[in-house]
């Protein structure tokens, strides 16, 4: 089973490990676009003000900018443990045990749109880009990645059951086909449903959590579902390819 997460604008300082190693990553066939995007991200960054527009930042946003000036020197640490957030905090990783790490990084791959996707425990700097970001002098990054990403992650997924939890920006970098997606939906009093915004990250990270953690590999939908549920979640299926995350 692989389980793709999204990436997160916050992300931790430091880190122990050494600078970045591009041949390192998972996906090696991946490894020509990612030079190439933190080449563009490390000359972008001796413009602050182009640096500025082109990533969506605002004034205050020096130390971002500094962050992928040093791409290439700076320290890096697992990507588990480099995302932050609201879906990273109810994944909890730092409360995992030695063999639930080592289960993690064998079942979870992050979105990112400075790297495609990679595995949660390859190493990497702290940087700043969006999906969603447009560099100067290069087309989106949806067509930047469209010829290499969708073919790694076939290859990758290949033979695995996946859910890709991912949002819309980062799963058209490329797409999983047949892959499962969950959808967190409010259930009102009056049993009318609502598209969750505020905690849809902190429920997608309580269902990735428990498909860390859980000691069977499922097959199919309904096993995910038996996971999800036992874990505590209200899961519903709606299609062969789509879970309902429901809260009240």
């Amino acid at each position: 089973m692989l389980v793709l997460l999204p990436p997160s604008e916050t992300k931790s300082d430091g880190g122990s490990g050494d600078p970045l190693d591009l041949d390192s990553l998972a996906m090696p066939q991946l490894t020509a676009v990612r030079d190439k995007l933190v080449t563009e991200l490390i000359g972008l960054a001796a413009d602050p003000g182009a640096a500025r527009a082109a990533l969506a930042l605002g004034k205050g946003a020096d130390a971002e900018i500094a962050r992928n000036a040093a791409l290439r020197t700076s320290p890096t640490r697992p990507a588990l443990d480099r995302y932050t957030g609201v879906l990273y905090d109810a994944l909890d990783a730092a409360s995992f045990t030695k063999a639930q790490r080592a289960k993690a990084e064998a079942r979870l791959g992050i979105g990112s749109a400075l790297f495609g996707v990679i595995r949660a425990g390859d190493p990497i700097p702290a940087y700043r880009l969006s999906g969603g970001s447009k560099l100067p002098g290069l087309p989106t990054l949806q067509a930047v990645w469209k010829q290499a990403l969708p073919a790694a992650l076939r290859a990758e997924t290949q033979g695995q059951l996946t859910v890709d939890l991912r949002s819309g920006t980062y799963q058209n970098l490329g797409r999983v086909p047949g892959a499962v997606t969950a959808t967190v939906l409010t259930e009102r009093p009056d049993g009318s449903r609502t598209v969750v915004s505020h905690f849809n990250k902190h429920h997608k990270g309580l269902l990735a959590r428990a498909l860390v953690l859980s000691r069977t590999e499922p097959s199919d939908i309904k096993g995910l579902a038996a996971i999800a549920e036992k874990s505590g979640l209200r899961i519903e299926i709606a299609s062969p390819t789509e879970l309902l995350v429901l809260t009240s």
